[in-house]
């Protein structure tokens, strides 16, 4: 049975091609060239994400050369602090308004992955499985993970997390045997790094950027940080956190020290019952799987005093359910001016982080490649996380189109857009390209036979 050349399978259609070529300037031709092989294999393929699984879907199972497309992740040089910026620069100008703040979440996920020659997998706490009262520890590679936090022109109401830049995070363990002499760093610390990086790539969209993070984030020296460089960092406290009022102004003529704080605040664990304290009702569209959920808030400006040292003026938001269903949530953010709301809002997107890393093990492959050496390692994780927002660039363009549909079953009647929606567009939209070409002029019927028993096979194999 003859077949289409392999080598001329699966190719990118010129409208996703716009799409990825802002990232060709990164690499040499060479190298771009099997990334984009190793890109639309990453996109197609229904199985793990392993270089010859990818090669597979592309049509390059018999390529005598594969060895090159491994060297792509291992070897090759090419900068994925580079990418992340062109990928927030491509995600901002498509999907954020002139006038809109930069919205993003920042958290970390459990690669559960073993292996020996995996050296920076160490032992932690599972997020996924464990719960207040059963702990859980796998086997794993620690991820750090910043995402843009937006609505999308298919989605009604509702925002999606499209990743920007994924870090590695190893144990104390590995820098304890680690022949290199270096410390250890903590969250706190990669956070920092991170924090960095965008705030010296967010700073020419000349807008405001806040960053949102859970109990993990709240720390005097990031509230700090995030203050120094611009960023409004949002994050959730103790209710028995340190607050404290203003110091006073100091009499005139008075000697001594003055004083760094003033009478501590009344705490929240009482505020929520006192009768002298106003509350403002508001209704949030989304609240974690509610709608048009009600809840009441109460705010204020203080300073965070650490006891050690540290004074952080932060702007805190009390939030409790008026049916008292739901445990009470207090609020901090860096950012004085920022209105109250805004910080709820932009702390209830942050939810949507962890819907992100569930979908990339669920339809991206996330823990299923198998590189073995350490930059391969530091490379295929952040790309694989990545590959979502590069996906929703492509559907981007079939929605302008007009060529994004929801997919419904008989059990399972959809409202909205999800990303397998996307995902099953994008493929749809490649292989219609690549597969089922039409010519009104001069039909070639007899390639059109072999490349759809060439499908026919490829998929049946898949699925098998």
């Amino acid at each position: 049975m003859k077949y289409p050349n392999p080598s001329t399978m699966l190719k990118f259609p010129p409208e996703f091609l716009q799409v990825i070529s802002i990232f060709s300037s990164s690499f040499r031709k060479t190298v771009w060239q099997k990334s984009t092989t190793l890109l639309i294999g990453a996109i197609c393929c229904p199985g793990s994400r392993t270089v010859c699984n990818v090669l597979r879907a592309v049509g390059r199972g018999q390529a005598r050369r594969f060895d090159k497309y491994h060297r792509v992740l291992s070897r090759d040089r090419w900068s994925a602090f580079g990418l992340g910026k062109l990928l927030l620069n491509a995600l901002v100008d498509q999907f954020i308004g002139s006038d809109r703040p930069l919205v993003f979440g920042i958290d970390e996920t459990i690669e559960r992955r073993w292996g020996a020659k995996i050296n920076k997998r160490g032992i932690y706490r599972d997020p996924v499985r464990s719960s207040s009262t059963h702990l859980v520890k796998c086997s794993g590679l620690r991820w750090m993970s910043i995402m843009l936090l937006t609505g999308l022109p298919w989605l009604q109401q509702g925002t999606w997390a499209l990743p920007v830049l994924t870090a590695l995070c190893p144990s104390e363990r590995f820098y304890k045997t680690s022949p290199f002499s270096r410390s250890h760093k903590t969250l706190s610390d990669w956070s920092r790094q991170l924090m960095y990086w965008l705030a010296r790539y967010a700073k020419p969209f000349k807008r405001p950027v806040y960053l949102v993070g859970d109990g993990t984030y709240a720390t005097y020296e990031l509230m700090i940080q995030s203050a120094d460089l611009g960023i409004g960092l949002i994050a959730r406290m103790r209710l028995d956190a340190r607050l404290f009022h203003f110091p006073p102004p100091q009499p005139a003529g008075k000697r001594g020290r003055k004083p760094k704080t003033g009478n501590r605040i009344l705490r929240m664990c009482k505020r929520l019952h006192d009768g002298r304290i106003k509350w403002e009702q508001l209704c949030f569209s989304h609240w974690y799987g509610h709608t048009q959920k009600q809840m009441l808030i109460t705010h204020g400006i203080s300073l965070w005093d650490s006891n050690k040292g540290y004074q952080v003026p932060v702007k805190w938001v009390l939030i409790k359910d008026p049916t008292g269903h739901l445990d009470p949530i207090l609020l901090a953010c860096s950012d004085l001016t920022i209105c109250p709301a805004n910080i709820v809002n932009f702390f209830v997107r942050r939810w949507r982080v962890e819907v992100t890393f569930a979908e990339v093990r669920r339809h991206l492959g996330v823990e299923t490649q198998r590189q073995w050496s350490d930059l391969a390692i530091e490379r295929t994780t952040p790309v694989l996380l990545a590959l979502k927002s590069i996906i929703t660039l492509m559907a981007n363009q079939l929605f302008i189109q007009q060529q994004l549909n929801i997919h419904h079953d008989a059990w399972y009647q959809k409202r909205h857009f999800t990303f397998s929606d996307i995902l099953v567009a994008v493929r749809q939209h490649i292989w219609a390209f690549n597969y089922f070409p039409t010519s009104t002029i001069k039909p070639d019927v007899g390639k059109l036979k072999a490349t759809i028993r060439y499908l026919c096979e490829t998929l049946t194999r898949t699925v098998a």
